[in-house]
């Protein structure tokens, strides 16, 4: 008894440009392709003006803008020296350049309700971070407590005029003039000033993941 034939499939004209459905998309490139075009219609540039700036062909442009392509960190660099940008203008998922100018009366402020504690964020808070920069006025013979952050939340704190008393799950560290500390700050702790004159400290606060 003989094989049986091969069926013979109908032909299926393929079209190169067509995606298909599980194709992956890619965060990275649309990331750069909006944020070439925002920072070159900034400048009111023309893909040939950029080009001459930059040395990257009017084409090559054109294709990252579009998200046809992706750039290599040498063409990036290339990019970016021409736009007076940083390369991470690029990467950044909100609108920041590498320079940001934070006006004193503009910062976002935080005051306890009896008004002895003052917190101004010195970073812009429309941007991603995983590292927040405060500075801290405590009134004489005052205290702030805090309940604790996420998990993983370290601060570092350094007094620039004063006394500050740190407790840190009720252990106390004194620290005067100068003085800083580095603790985790995902448990109870928190701050005395022992004087009566005005305490100024300055805060960076790490978090383990990035907040948006």
């Amino acid at each position: 008894m003989g094989l049986p034939l091969a069926t013979e499939l109908p032909a299926v004209a393929f079209d190169p440009t067509q995606s298909t459905p599980d194709t992956p998309e890619d965060p990275i490139g649309e990331r750069v392709a909006s944020n070439l075009l925002r920072l070159r219609a900034k400048r009111n540039l023309s893909l040939d003006g950029l080009a001459r700036l930059c040395g990257v062909s009017r084409t090559m442009l054109a294709q990252i803008e579009s998200g046809r392509s992706v750039p290599s960190i040498k063409v990036l660099c290339k990019i970016a020296q021409g736009l007076k940008v940083s390369v991470a203008a690029f990467l950044d998922d909100r609108a920041f350049e590498g320079v940001a100018v934070l006006p004193a009366r503009d910062s976002k402020r935080l005051v306890s309700g009896d008004g002895a504690f003052v917190s101004r964020a010195l970073f812009p808070f429309d941007v991603s971070r995983q590292v927040e920069f405060y500075e801290l006025r405590l009134k004489g013979l005052a205290t702030e407590h805090s309940t604790g952050h996420a998990p993983g939340t370290q601060e570092n704190l350094v007094v620039a005029q004063g006394v500050l008393e740190i407790s840190v799950n009720d252990e106390r560290f004194l620290l005067g003039t100068g003085d800083s500390i580095l603790f985790y700050a995902d448990q109870p702790h928190s701050y005395r000033n022992p004087a009566d004159s005005e305490a100024v400290a300055y805060l960076v606060t790490t978090y383990a993941e990035r907040l948006d």
